[in-house]
């Protein structure tokens, strides 16, 4: 079948991608989405750890591979060796971008610095994912997600004031890291395409994390707060929170604006709550937060879920099940804007997963195909863009190189 769809805003860019696991991955896949053309080096003989992560493995398989491998083309090469590195610089000489989260100095060691590489490649952008940077006295410590996490200050907010630090339940930091390459990436291009420059993105795991967090820093700053662990509210925001439902579930209810709250006591048939002293504005209810999150608790212990939704959703009042997978799958808001696609994959079939996001207009992202096999482009790319013969191709297979 011949792909009619419109190509994506990121068509014209080739982005050799050489990281592993989430943070440089989760950065090649989001510009894949969008068009780029993503070629993946890999090991060839593991290939990135994330083709076997997951609690389980169907048919032997990992299903977190055909979401983070999407729409790029696998290339088998051996860094470690002086022919897999010559073999990268022939690929980064016509490439628009290189993506990295190795340990800073891994590339240097392989020859393939920033500065050797734009010696070749003038234009070339190179995007440098790492826990805490390029620079600085930790530049060289090993840094997962939830070391930024912590030392970001998300770890320390996140969970219930009476247990340890929890965390967010998927790999948060590593995604903010990609997301801030991206970024990164997007505006090094703007720049290049008035000055024909490239440049290097540092893309440090905790700072991605930091830019996030609000004003913690600055209210500490002026005040000597230190924010804390609060559970499932934020403190001084209320009613903002989840609560029981009659059938054992959850509804979270944002009601803390003026107008919402009082359309909130109209629903729960208690008028007296919206001219109660202790409720009758932002800061009295952020005051007496804990005893009004008990009275609304009481109400809607009383309630199924499925009508608490519905009497709240006609009065104006945000709130919301506590979604999972299933319930994805099932609502009428995700099947409307296509957030969840099917795509076909050799092994597992039809498989679905989230669409690329956000929506573009003109130029929409868009699921190509899920993670490749292992080295499934190795000659065709290494043919188109490395000007490798069959022959030459033999002999690297032979030496091991791919």
């Amino acid at each position: 079948m011949t792909d009619t769809a419109a190509p994506g805003p990121l068509s014209d860019l080739v982005v050799i991608e050489m990281g592993t696991l989430i943070a440089g991955p989760f950065c090649g896949q989001i510009l894949g989405d969008f068009g780029a053309e993503v070629i993946k080096i890999e090991d060839p003989k593991t290939g990135d750890p994330m083709r076997q992560w997951g609690r389980s493995l169907p048919k032997g398989l990992s299903p977190w591979w055909p979401v983070i491998g999407r729409n790029k083309k696998s290339v088998g090469i051996d860094l470690r060796k002086p022919e897999g590195q010559a073999l990268a610089r022939e690929l980064i000489a016509g490439a628009d971008v290189v993506i990295e989260n190795f340990r800073p100095g891994a590339m240097e060691k392989w020859g393939l610095s920033y500065e050797a590489l734009s010696q070749i490649n003038p234009r070339l952008i190179m995007a440098r994912v790492s826990g805490f940077g390029q620079t600085g006295p930790y530049s060289q410590r090993a840094g997962y997600g939830l070391i930024g996490e912590a030392m970001g200050g998300l770890r320390h907010v996140t969970g219930e004031p009476d247990r340890p630090p929890a965390r967010a339940g998927i790999s948060i930091g590593d995604s903010l890291a990609a997301m801030h390459a991206v970024m990164g990436i997007t505006m090094a291009l703007h720049h290049r395409a008035r000055t024909g420059k490239g440049q290097v993105i540092d893309a440090a795991l905790y700072e991605s994390v930091l830019a996030v967090m609000e004003n913690l820093v600055t209210e500490y700053d002026l005040t000597g707060y230190v924010r804390e662990r609060s559970g499932s509210i934020l403190p001084g925001i209320a009613p903002s929170n989840a609560y029981p439902c009659r059938n054992g579930e959850m509804i979270l209810i944002g009601g803390n604006g003026d107008n919402v709250y009082a359309r909130l006591t109209e629903a729960m048939g208690r008028p007296d709550l919206k001219t109660d002293p202790k409720f009758v504005d932002h800061a009295s209810r952020g005051a007496n937060q804990t005893e009004l999150d008990g009275v609304i608790a009481a109400w809607t212990a009383t309630q199924d879920l499925d009508d608490l939704l519905a009497l709240l959703e006609a009065k104006g009042v945000p709130c919301s099940r506590v979604y999972r997978a299933p319930d994805m799958l099932e609502d009428p808001q995700f099947a409307a804007r296509e957030a969840i696609v099917t795509v076909d994959h050799e092994v597992f079939g039809p498989i679905r997963m989230q669409n690329a996001f956000p929506k573009l207009s003109e130029t929409p992202g868009r699921v190509r195909w899920p993670g490749p096999p292992l080295g499934a482009h190795t000659d065709e790319v290494l043919a188109a863009r490395a000007g490798c013969t069959p022959q030459r191709l033999a002999e690297l297979r032979a030496a091991g190189v791919i």
